[in-house]
């Protein structure tokens, strides 16, 4: 059986409720129409399922916190909170040293010079066939 094509739950739903940012906490068809929009997570009636389970199995873990009661809004606990903070801390720190490193360029070893290209001396143009001076007028008496 190959992996899927999509992140854990977990992941999932934790990303969609920190994405959705309602204060009271996302509904469950929330969530699941934000999942279905972003992740291929193939058949919807089985999807259904793994969902409601998977939630159940957040809570239940302290991951995860229903503060209205188990058919009522689901939001990120505050120590879950915590924990994913310190992760994008740490996420930040190590991508900002790879962002510097290709900052540093080598320096280039130094280019041969090529010899100026010899510039052709320019066509000598004809001289235009000079125009006859018009004849002098005889003056008038």
């Amino acid at each position: 059986m190959s992996a899927p094509a999509h992140p854990t739950y977990k992941v999932m739903i934790t990303k969609a409720i920190a994405d959705l940012k309602n204060r009271t906490g996302s509904s469950r068809q929330a969530i699941k129409k934000y999942i279905l929009a972003n992740y291929n997570v193939g058949d919807e009636a089985r999807f259904g399922k793994i969902f409601n389970t998977q939630l159940r199995r957040l809570v239940a873990n302290g991951v995860l916190v229903q503060p209205k009661g188990p058919a009522g809004s689901v939001k990120i606990s505050p120590e879950e909170k915590v924990k994913l903070a310190a992760a994008a801390k740490k996420a930040a720190q190590k991508a900002a040293p790879k962002k510097k490193a290709p900052a540093k360029k080598k320096k280039a070893a130094p280019k041969k010079k090529k010899a100026p290209a010899k510039k052709k001396a320019p066509a000598k143009k004809k001289a235009p066939a000079k125009k006859k001076a018009p004849a002098k007028r005889k003056p008038r008496k």
